[in-house]
């Protein structure tokens, strides 16, 4: 075998090992940071996430509740997941410390983003949540109760994988 093709496997391995370890390491933090959230049942119109007039949210359907902010590196770029995911769930995200209502709007019109957003501009919800890391994503049941929270990136695998779950609850 030449040597040149042996470098590339040896490589290779080395990558595939890298890419494993961080992966699995990027989990385990996610898991450590996601004990301190808040894991309390959701009631949506108390926590003053859903306005009536505004957001329709479906009982029997399983919600994503995600926190980002337009300053945020990860959440731009995890919001494409996002945005798949809202197009077939119930999905409502929280913009952090974002600016006013239309500089959000107006950030989501320039991504082609269309998800629901609630303006945090003093931070509440976050607090309430416990949320001190973003992105940070709530995953809760028909019945709204928790039953996934995520520290961190979430590929749109992930995400569909979690929802489907938390569906079959």
């Amino acid at each position: 075998m030449p040597i040149f093709t042996k470098k590339i496997k040896h490589y290779a391995k080395e990558i595939l090992f890298f890419i494993l370890f961080i992966g699995l390491f990027s989990n385990v933090i996610s898991l450590y940071k996601a004990q301190t959230l808040n894991k309390e049942k959701l009631t949506l119109t108390t926590h003053r996430l859903v306005d009536a007039s505004t957001y329709t949210v479906p009982h029997d359907k399983p919600l994503i509740l995600h926190f980002w902010g337009t300053w945020c590196p990860v959440c731009k770029a995890e919001a494409d997941n996002i945005e798949r995911l809202s197009h077939y769930y119930n999905v409502i995200t929280v913009a952090v410390n974002s600016g006013t209502d239309y500089e959000i709007q107006n950030y989501l019109k320039k991504r082609g983003l269309t998800f629901k957003v609630i303006n945090d501009k003093d931070s509440s919800l976050a607090k309430h949540f416990n949320v001190h890391i973003f992105p940070t994503t709530f995953i809760y049941d028909k019945d709204k109760k928790l039953v996934f929270s995520e520290v961190g990136y979430t590929s749109s695998f992930g995400l569909w994988i979690r929802m489907f779950w938390a569906g079959m609850k």
